[in-house]
């Protein structure tokens, strides 16, 4: 009988999804024992999940005092019949013109949107997988500065057969992108034969929590220009910056900084799922700049197009301006809020994290508990977080890092109590370690001055020399003491 695996196709068989990964494994240890406060306070809480629950509130108050958002009240019943008809794959009007116009609220009004350029996606995983299929042959690549977001393995290489290949940066520079760097890692693919045919960045960083600056945006742009390369700018958490400096989108950059930018190359992918805290709507956006792009990709959408009713209720939050203006404030504010609690709370046992001023999470250092500096010590000592101390956190090398030690730490998907909890957790681990460090030193120390002693003792032959090295008195005593100089 044929193994199950051969009825099935090659993709579908094989591990392109990029779900071996310790990323994900994290997740497999909280569902497998959720920490709850009052139910399972001893579970693994759940630090690996980049999702803003901090605004909800406010969203939900929004709902309450909005009922003809929804075709499901009284209020909004009249557009039952038309809501759920609705089958253009272009999505509602009403919705891609809200949508374009809170992309230019969010990005502080320096830069419109039009409402014809964008389409709809099953969150931002279908806009990158949608975005391949358009840009990229199978074994054609992108390149993508580290590190970067585990799941693009996925997003973008499963079923488009694109390969991600690394641009490094690192901790020397704060894991800023450069020029010198960009350039290797184009060269070096074109030396292995392999074609690139874009670059894909994240702005804001997912997992660093920094934004890109203009400088490097218009760099981007112009390498982009000049060797015909597609540049892709997932900004997913361009509502999420919470601290200067203020985010700059790409599509303000090639409109003010690089006048002859070819825009046919240039693409960007949003979602709702992380500034508003709603994956569960699956409203992902691309927005291109090229004509082929978006009607290719208005087709693909039959794939994964956002609900209509999903896109009503959203076309009328968005719509509301003061309430949008009101929203980014506060959740702004309560995430750099949450952000001072956290990386303050672990500066108290000399815990540092990178400088960040965007996202829902913390690129955490933990080099200096490392075994040794390897991705295997990493791994290692994750292995205790997720399983002793309890904490779904993120290992670098999941993030395509070449530096051992940095760990990604969400904690914007928690309440108060939960972080309290989580950081409780973390430093009584940290101080933990720091004591076994303190007693290993104590140790080695004492073992140091013994080893002293012995050199400065006289021959004696061996067995005589350890007797008074380690055991005599006269280990005590100076090699001039008279007591020293009658034994020998």
């Amino acid at each position: 009988m044929a193994a199950k695996t051969e009825l099935l196709s090659r993709i579908a068989a094989g591990d392109g999804h990029g779900e071996n990964s310790s990323y994900f494994d994290g997740w497999k240890a909280y569902d497998s024992d959720p920490f709850h406060l009052h139910h399972n306070p001893d579970g693994v809480i759940q630090m690996g999940l980049a999702e803003n629950q901090l605004s909800l509130d406010l969203i939900e108050e929004w709902s309450i005092n909005h009922p003809e958002a929804s075709i499901c009240t009284a209020q909004g019943a009249s557009q039952f019949k038309r809501i759920a008809n609705f089958q253009d794959y272009h999505g509602l009007p009403e919705f891609r013109q809200a949508m374009a116009k809170f992309m230019g609220q969010v990005r502080g009004g320096k830069v419109t949107f039009d409402p014809d350029r964008i389409v709809m996606s099953g969150g931002a995983t279908g806009a990158q997988d949608t975005l391949a299929f358009c840009l990229a042959d199978p074994g054609e690549a992108y390149l993508v500065p580290t590190p970067y977001y585990p799941a693009f393995d996925r997003d973008c290489c499963w079923r488009s057969g694109v390969k991600l290949l690394p641009i490094e940066c690192h901790s020397s520079n704060d894991f800023r992108l450069t020029r010198e760097a960009l350039v290797a890692a184009y060269d070096g693919a074109r030396i292995k034969g392999i074609r690139v045919k874009g670059i894909l960045i994240t702005n804001p960083s997912n997992p660093l929590g920094t934004t890109l600056d203009r400088g490097t945006l218009a760099m981007l742009a112009t390498f982009a220009t000049d060797h015909s390369v597609h540049l892709i700018c997932d900004e997913i958490y361009a509502g999420s910056v919470f601290a200067k400096p203020e985010f700059v989108s790409v599509a303000e950059v090639i409109e003010r900084d690089v006048p002859g930018c070819n825009r046919d190359l240039i693409h960007i992918a949003y979602s709702l799922s992380k500034d508003f805290g709603l994956p569960g709507f699956r409203v992902g956006i691309i927005y291109s700049y090229n004509d082929a792009v978006v009607s290719c990709a208005r087709k693909m959408s039959s794939f994964g197009l956002v609900s209509s009713q999903t896109q009503y209720f959203l076309a009328k939050m968005l719509s509301d301006e003061e309430f949008m203006a009101r929203f980014l404030a506060e959740s702004a504010r309560r995430l750099a809020a949450r952000h001072e609690s956290f990386t303050s709370g672990l500066r108290e046992v000399g815990i540092g994290c990178l400088r960040g001023n965007a996202g829902l999470f913390s690129w955490m250092d933990l080099r200096g508990m490392l075994r040794e500096k390897t991705p295997e010590a990493e791994l290692e000592l994750w292995r205790v977080i997720i399983h002793k101390v309890k904490l779904n956190v993120s290992p670098g090398t999941s993030f395509h890092c070449d530096e051992p030690g940095w760990f990604r730490v969400c904690h914007a998907n928690m309440d108060d109590d939960t972080m309290e909890v989580a950081l409780e957790r973390i430093r009584h681990f940290v101080r933990q370690h720091q004591q076994q460090q303190q007693q290993q030193k104590a140790k080695a120390q004492r073992w140091a001055a013994r080893a002293q002693l012995r050199v400065s003792m006289p021959r004696l032959g061996g067995a005589a020399a350890s007797y008074f090295a380690l055991s005599s008195p006269m280990a005590l005593q100076s090699p001039q003491s008279p007591m020293v100089q009658a034994a020998s």
